[in-house]
């Protein structure tokens, strides 16, 4: 049936999903039969201040307002109408990371995100603890680091929370998290659908030990499944979200996730034996497992669906940043000789010239895509580097190659334990990110370094936010099917447009080759990571 987008945007049956990824803040509005009816976004990086990757909440409003506002601008233009009244809102953000607050609610330290690797100690004591992978990147890693750092402000702590857990906080008043986004805190039972009760006790024992008597539950918001109504915009948070005060509160807010939780939502990849990828400034792979992992692995975190089930992931700290630097700096170059040429052109142009003329090897060409720190490989401090012998076949299409190589080489060495040690497989594994923008190129070659078939949506580029949106739509329509799996199979993607890459076994072989010499020259990158950082503020 067709839907008039008039008639639902001055009915308020709109849904927002709004997705604050590492480089870019998105607003998506859609309508009831799942199509996207107008966006906004914001561009941001993270800064490296005082040690630490961070952005600041100023920037997160700023973000947030100015995303919501190009939304608001584009609904007006295009169908004629004011934006006042929306039926459900969902938020999503990067996962993991630190944000402490006191008992009035002020932050205590700077946002510590995702992509630092400051606690190390921490995480291998509480992995040893627990027997269960505790990431460097879970807010309970950098919790306790910060205790054993003796840091002032811990004895202050009332909240810990996330970015999406935040920012839902002050839209609608609630201390609740979504369980996907939740499990990047703390570990989750799977039985109960809330945090593992032994595990906590455990941590509780563990920090009184060292001075420290507050419950470890009553810092953490509450987790909520799929479809769970997790509050209504508040007056306060309307007029925060909409600076014209036009909008009006009483929406329903959906359970905030993590953009891993919407990256399976937007690929339809929340059954057992299905699993996506996510290629950003970071890149993780999540699949969801039908048995469980037979040992404990470093390298593999083990978090949850949106409504509890355990997903296997693989998650790498840099991807794409350096194949951006490369490209900013050629774009300079492109402008500098008077090309015409847009920043989508010139990738387009590069990376179709990359897979036409490129060597299947891309050339005996090495790079390290490193602008952080890379736990699965044990380097500290990110250092990009690109290595060539004096006989690799160094010309443009392997240099632009190499780059894609190395975006998903971390993630490569990381599912190589799942499908070579743990004998995990997947029925269908579903690429989304900018990367792929550019048609067969990254998906190719993603099929080739995992040595999988690769399939990729129509919407793989946008899949974040618009999967947070999905889920708010699932929040008011949780009655209409018996799982958000069902609810996604029945009424979201009942045809979607997809193309699917399988593995080329020359370029299997290719990037066999690239990854060996790769994992030769870590030593390399390791000690590349000792060289100051001149810049660094």
């Amino acid at each position: 049936m067709t839907i008039n987008v008039n008639e639902e945007i001055i009915d308020g049956k709109t849904v927002l999903g709004i997705e604050l990824g590492s480089t870019r803040i998105k607003a998506v509005l859609v309508a009831t039969d799942h199509t996207v009816v107008a966006s906004g976004s914001y561009a941001w990086e993270n800064q490296l201040v005082d040690g630490y990757w961070t952005y600041s909440l100023e920037e997160v409003w700023h973000g947030i307002q100015s995303s919501y506002a190009e939304l608001k601008a584009a609904v007006q233009e295009k169908y004629g109408e004011s934006l006042v009244k929306i039926a459900a809102i969902g938020v999503s953000a990067m996962m993991h990371g630190y944000l402490p607050f006191d008992q009035d609610g002020q932050l205590l330290v700077p946002f510590r995100t995702w992509r630092n690797n400051s606690t190390a100690e921490a995480a291998t004591q509480l992995t040893q603890l627990f027997n269960f992978n505790i990431p460097q990147r879970w807010s309970i890693a950098h919790l306790y680091q910060a205790i054993l750092n003796q840091e002032t402000h811990v004895k202050s702590v009332d909240f810990l929370t996330t970015l999406a857990g935040y920012v839902h906080w002050q839209l609608s008043g609630q201390k609740v998290i979504g369980i996907g986004d939740a499990s990047g805190m703390f570990p989750i039972d799977e039985a109960s659908l809330n945090y593992d009760e032994d595990k906590m006790e455990k941590f509780n024992h563990l920090i009184k030990v060292l001075g420290y008597d507050f419950d470890i539950a009553q810092l953490l918001p509450r987790p909520l499944i799929a479809g769970e109504v997790a509050g209504h915009l508040t007056n306060e948070g309307a007029r925060r979200l909409d600076m014209s005060g036009e909008l009006q509160s009483g929406s329903v807010m959906a359970p905030p996730e993590g953009d891993a939780g919407t990256g399976m939502t937007g690929t339809n990849s929340v059954k057992k034996r299905t699993g996506n990828i996510s290629a950003g400034t970071s890149a993780f792979s999540m699949v969801v497992l039908d048995q469980p992992l037979a040992k404990v692995h470093r390298d593999i975190d083990l978090v949850t669906t949106p409504e509890g089930a355990p997903v296997a992931m693989v998650h790498t700290n840099n991807c794409t940043s350096d194949v951006n630097a490369w490209m900013k700096l050629l774009t300079e170059f492109s402008q500098l000789i008077g090309s015409t040429f847009s920043v989508d052109q010139l990738y387009a142009k590069l990376f179709n010239h990359a897979a036409e003329d490129g060597d299947e090897d891309a050339g005996g060409l090495v790079n390290y895509a490193y602008l952080s720190g890379e736990n699965i490989t044990n380097v500290e401090e990110g250092r990009p580097l690109f290595v060539r012998t004096p006989n690799s076949h160094f010309n443009l299409a392997n240099f632009i190659k190499t780059q894609i190589f190395s975006a998903f080489a971390p993630l490569k060495i990381g599912m190589d334990i799942l499908t070579k040690e743990e004998q995990i497989s997947t029925d269908v594994l579903i690429a989304q990110g900018g990367l792929f923008r550019t048609p067969v190129v990254a998906q190719q070659i993603l099929a080739d370094a995992l040595n999988t078939p690769i399939t990729v949506m129509a919407n793989a580029g946008e899949g974040g936010p618009w999967g947070m949106a999905i889920l708010a739509q699932y929040t008011l329509n949780r009655d209409s099917a018996s799982s958000l799996a069902n609810y996604l199979d029945e009424q979201v993607f009942v045809s979607p447009e997809r193309s699917t890459c399988t593995p080329n076994p020359v370029g299997v072989q290719g990037y066999d080759a690239f990854i060996e010499r790769y994992k030769l020259g870590l030593p390399a990158e390791v000690t590349a990571a000792k060289i100051p950082d001149a810049h660094k503020k």
